[in-house]
């Protein structure tokens, strides 16, 4: 992997794509209960309110959801495109968000392509890399704290407990 270069959006910025968007298309989303893209989307179905889609050409239903082959095959212009491929296929996934008129690609924890941000942006999106959007929503949401961190009490000391 190449030297990054590119800043991503901040926080403030991040928490504006996820509040004005109404709808989110998981590209390379899995019906395997231990890929992340099954987990953020179990998450996103249940503790959000966005409308989401799944995109997989090898899948017809995801979580009692239809599964779409590709972006251009939803019924919706997604505002999101929440990418969970690998870095060779990103561009391709970049192309089809433009053409579809997608406002924001994000990737995905893990998932890094400076051309892709550049070209992105030349495009008029939105870009966010390496970022999961779960963690950022449930961050934004009341989930976790700012910082990334479970919102629970955590404390080292004991407890007081009645015997």
């Amino acid at each position: 992997m190449s030297e990054r270069t590119w800043e991503g959006p901040s926080a403030l910025e991040r928490l504006r794509i996820l509040r004005e968007a109404k709808s989110i298309a998981i590209v390379g989303a899995s019906n395997n209960p231990a890929r992340a893209s099954y987990f953020v989307a179990t998450y996103l179905l249940s503790s959000s309110n966005f409308d989401v889609y799944f995109v997989n050409p090898r899948e017809t239903e995801i979580l009692g959801q239809p599964c779409y082959p590709s972006l251009a095959d939803l019924p919706v212009v997604p505002d999101i495109v929440d990418v969970f491929r690998k870095h060779d296929d990103i561009p391709e996934v970049l192309d089809e968000a433009i053409a579809v008129g997608a406002k924001t690609i994000w990737l995905q924890l893990g998932l890094w392509h400076e051309d892709v941000a550049r070209r992105g942006e030349e495009a008029g999106l939105n870009v966010v890399m390496d970022r999961c959007t779960k963690v950022e929503h449930a961050r934004f949401h009341g989930g976790l704290h700012f910082a990334g961190f479970d919102t629970g009490v955590i404390s080292s000391k004991r407890q007081l407990t009645s015997r």
